[in-house]
């Protein structure tokens, strides 16, 4: 199989790759991405367009309310958790960091309700390093069109990396994640109606 042929499939497929999460600055994507966690990139964004109106930067979030959080995103899973990440992150970013998100990897991953992947997703988007976060889709994507073997996320992160040049991380991202929505669905992928079927080892076709 030709990663080069995937490659373009997918650019005729989704020209434009990019995340679905809506944001105007390092703030709105932070909160967006950890709230985004076994959540829709839909339910989130109609979430926070009530969380940015009512405390728009990292300062105000910092002196919210939980329970005032926890009201405002009710509809996202383990809505609680969350708020309480959100208000501690509000917390350190304005008291050691100046209310600006750090650009740092390693130091992203220290701060409340934010892993590997959150820490991946947001250097990616923001351009601080190139990074290849893997979430459900993309683990089960890359793993049906044999990119990756890895049994955990982790592993399966890695063999990406190393597969593919630095260049194609971002948008790479975004095609099996849109595709893994859009097609190669969890339950009941449409492989009669996948164009990638036929260099595909796990088509039904």
């Amino acid at each position: 199989m030709s990663d080069s042929k995937i490659i373009q499939q997918f650019k005729k497929l989704y020209p434009e790759p990019k995340t679905e999460l809506n944001f105007r600055n390092p703030y709105e994507l932070s909160v967006s991405v950890l709230l985004s966690a076994q959540c829709t990139d839909k339910k989130v964004n109609e979430v926070t367009i009530n969380l940015f109106k009512t405390y728009p930067d990292f300062q105000s979030l910092s002196k919210a309310p939980v329970r005032e959080i926890e009201n405002i995103i009710r509809q996202v899973n383990y809505y609680k958790t969350k708020s309480k990440h959100l208000v501690q992150l509000g917390s350190i970013i304005t008291e050691q960091h100046k209310g600006k998100l750090p650009s740092d990897h390693y130091i992203l991953t220290t701060l409340p309700g934010i892993g590997r992947k959150t820490a991946n997703v947001i250097c990616s988007e923001l351009g601080h390093s190139p990074a290849f976060p893997v979430d459900t889709h993309v683990f089960r994507v890359s793993k049906r069109l044999r990119l990756a073997e890895g049994s955990n996320v982790r592993s399966v992160e890695d063999e990406l990396c190393k597969r593919f040049d630095k260049k194609v991380w971002r948008p790479l991202h975004h095609w099996l994640i849109l595709h893994g929505r859009k097609v190669c669905k969890a339950q009941r992928p449409l492989c009669a109606e996948c164009t990638l079927n036929r260099l595909c080892p796990s088509s039904e076709n």
